[in-house]
């Protein structure tokens, strides 16, 4: 099917446009694996690429993408224990798909407790909230795709002792700390014995984490693209 015959819908309205979401969908797809050189990555790691190419609409993005050497399988079992997902804010706890878990992901940035505990030591929020994480941590799913702050100090927190996660998937957006607390991942998942997938640079944020771990998902439910 080409570009032009995809969009040649028949309607009453002004414009025409494909409308089933269905189609949408594979089309999207099929683009995005058109576009993106995904030949250095697992099948399992290609579900993940194509979701963070289709959340940014920019198919180099899959250059600075980086896995740890059992990530999607760590995450997968994970996720079919039916593990806690522990998300950085709201937004990236909002954008997991309900319907593929039973367990409600945990983000602890507007407890009561949290705003307590940032003041009192002088730091983000983002960090404070971390503190509540300690009795869901191990053998969790952390999903940071906002705060920078919150991928440094669970680093520390790991580094200091702190249960380990099943997987870290770790894509801070922005200008301040993003790019060097990915790079911090990246250098010390395999001193520290954590599995880790990340977007190296700038770019990341709240849908292309969720969405990493959606892909995640959907591969244990053989829902391919």
């Amino acid at each position: 099917m080409t570009q032009d015959t995809f969009f040649q819908q028949v309607s009453d309205n002004a414009y025409q446009y494909e409308n089933n979401p269905q189609a949408i969908e594979q089309e999207s797809f099929r683009q995005i694996r058109e576009l993106t050189d995904l030949s250095a990555f697992t099948q399992d790691q290609q579900q993940v690429v194509m979701r963070v190419v289709h959340s940014l609409g920019f198919p180099d993005v899959s250059t600075q993408m980086r896995f740890s050497q059992h990530a999607t399988q760590a995450g997968r079992e994970a996720l079919a224990k039916h593990c806690a997902i522990l998300c950085d804010v709201e937004m990236v706890k909002q954008g997991v798909t309900k319907r593929m878990i039973e367990r409600e992901p945990l983000c602890f940035l507007n407890d009561p407790r949290t705003a307590e505990l940032a003041k009192n030591k002088g730091e983000t929020r983002s960090m404070a909230a971390l503190s509540l994480w300690q009795d869901t941590l191990a053998g969790s799913v952390v999903l940071i795709g906002n705060a920078p702050t919150a991928l440094f100090r669970l680093l520390e927190m790991i580094a200091q002792g702190a249960p380990k996660p099943a997987l870290i998937i770790g894509m801070p957006v922005g200008f301040v700390g993003a790019a060097e607390s990915k790079e911090a991942l990246w250098q010390v998942h395999e001193r520290l014995g954590i599995e880790c997938m990340t977007l190296l640079g700038r770019m990341g944020g709240s849908a292309v984490t969720s969405a990493s771990c959606n892909a995640l998902l959907r591969c244990n439910i053989q829902e391919y693209y």
